[in-house]
């Protein structure tokens, strides 16, 4: 056996364990947070993902002996007195959970890279041409939500418009002025705005067939 000290959720804990002992089943064990999910066991899914000093880790890949003297952050440290973080809250509004088993990985990873000043969007695009002409289109604007919003001004771009560059662009404007990402804690106004015209440029030329 071998002893251990850590700080999980603000709160110090020491215990003897043994050395082979995962993290993921410390915390699951041993200080009852089963927040954390075990997924493949493998480190292949990235559900069990939590925080140690500062550093998102798969905790199924960590030994509980490895986390020694470390600071551990789980998804259930992020609102300790009941009150969501933003990024909490956009999961919510955008009901990101589909199944649910791994989002604490999701949102462990998700926060790790906002952290570190990426912006995470998404697009979705469905286009029907008609000819050279686009007759109808469907665009979705999400930030990690797995139901996108829809996009009316940048479809109204698109729809009756010729199927081309000056449609595409238009389209990709018109979805950077509409589209204020909640989740988005960290990036510049106007790098989010310039990667959701990237973005959408991306799924309409793809979705129209135009690539």
């Amino acid at each position: 056996m071998t002893r251990i000290s850590m700080t999980v959720d603000g709160t110090r804990y020491e215990d003897e364990v043994e050395p082979g002992l995962l993290l993921v089943h410390y915390l699951r064990d041993h200080l009852g947070l089963t927040g954390t999910p075990v997924g493949c066991d493998t480190s292949n899914c990235g559900a069990c993902t939590v925080e140690l000093d500062g550093d998102s880790v798969k905790s199924c890949s960590v030994l509980a002996v490895q986390a020694d003297g470390g600071e551990v952050t789980t998804v259930q440290g992020l609102a300790p007195d009941g009150e969501w973080t933003p990024l909490q809250t956009a999961f919510h509004e955008q009901h990101a959970l589909q199944c649910g088993y791994c989002i604490p990985g999701v949102i462990m990873t998700a926060r790790d890279l906002l952290a570190q000043g990426w912006a995470v969007v998404g697009i979705a695009a469905l286009v029907r041409r008609d000819d050279d002409h686009i007759a109808e289109a469907r665009i979705g604007l999400t930030n990690m939500g797995t139901t996108p919003l829809r996009a009316s001004a940048t479809e109204q771009a698109l729809t009756g418009a010729e199927a081309g560059p000056a449609a595409v662009a238009r389209a990709a404007e018109a979805a950077a002025e509409g589209t204020r990402p909640a989740s988005d804690l960290s990036a510049s106004p106007e790098y989010r705005e310039h990667l959701v015209r990237v973005l959408t440029r991306r799924a309409v030329l793809a979705a129209a067939g135009m690539e």
